[in-house]
């Protein structure tokens, strides 16, 4: 079975190396990896070029930054095309084991589940969990099972309903039967908007499983945080891209239940804002959500 990984760059260069070592050193053979850089300024286009001359990959350069759900869309369309039964879509602030795709696809003949996805360690903390599967909650937020714990909490392969896209093995018929990624998101929602509709079209099941080495720089590459991993303070850009699209996941959900939490989720931004030590207690912040909550609204 051929599988294709689908990495997205942008300004990448702190974390590109160490990924192609370690796509460099995985077993499986039958793969190809496609690299679409969203336009990036730093040096992540020669450190792709430099491993490009003695490894075959393939590269698409676009000239501006069309964000992670289009470039993702860029390199699943070419995967298809190129006649892989599976995409690997990865991160590349991460790192892990040579048989990450060997056990991928075993836990597949094992359970024979459309998506499989591993759990998920902090790099920096590499004894405790960053996923170990995802539920939505009732307020249809992505929620991380096990965050922060040790990582012998969770051990048992099991169905989920939500994985982050910096590592989801997906079958090419998933796509045939839902769709792609929504491109309206930019980054941010766009793997919670995806999964939502695969939950909802009731064909496909994503299977986690435990046995597997993978690690995540969290946050390394967006700013998203500043901070340690327990006590941190939410970015500009995390700010604005969640806002904005909770609100737009939400408003396209469409039910009695996801508008009534567009409206509460307004009040508690802005309590959150005002009583939480996660928001930066400044004008430009508070103006910033707000403006964000709209677009949302209106996109």
């Amino acid at each position: 079975m051929r599988v294709s990984l689908v990495t997205i760059t942008y300004n990448s260069e702190s974390v590109i190396k160490s990924f192609l070592e370690s796509y460099n050193a995985i077993n499986y053979k039958d793969l190809e990896l496609i690299v679409v850089d969203n336009a990036s300024t730093d040096d992540t286009l020669s450190i792709i070029d430099d491993f490009n001359a003695n490894h075959h990959i393939t590269i698409i350069k676009n000239k501006q930054n069309k964000g992670i759900a289009s470039g993702n869309n860029q390199g699943i369309r070419l995967a298809i095309e190129n006649k892989s039964d599976w995409v690997l879509l990865i991160n590349n602030d991460v790192e892990f084991e040579p048989m990450l795709i060997d056990k991928l696809l075993g836990a597949h003949d094992q359970y024979q589940d459309s998506i499989i996805v591993p759990k998920m360690l902090f790099y920096d903390h590499p004894k405790d969990i960053w996923y170990a599967g995802g539920f939505f909650s009732k307020g249809y937020i992505n929620k991380h099972r096990g965050l922060g714990q040790p990582n012998s909490t969770y051990f048992i392969d099991d169905i989920v309903e939500y994985a982050p896209t910096c590592c989801a093995l997906i079958h090419r018929k998933v796509f045939d039967d839902v769709g792609l990624m929504d491109e309206k998101y930019f980054v941010y929602f766009d793997d919670s908007d995806f999964f939502f509709r695969v939950l909802k079209d009731g064909r496909h099941k994503v299977r986690l499983i435990n046995d597997v080495e993978f690690y995540h720089k969290v946050g390394i590459l967006t700013n998203s945080r500043t901070g340690d991993r327990k006590k941190f303070v939410h970015g500009p850009f995390f700010v604005k891209q969640m806002t904005r699209n909770y609100v737009y996941f939400l408003k396209k959900i469409g039910t009695l239940r996801s508008w009534f939490y567009v409206f509460y989720f307004f009040v508690r931004v802005n309590l959150r804002f005002i009583f939480s030590g996660k928001y930066k207690r400044n004008m430009e912040t508070f103006w910033l959500i707000q403006v964000s909550y709209f677009k949302g609204l209106f996109m």
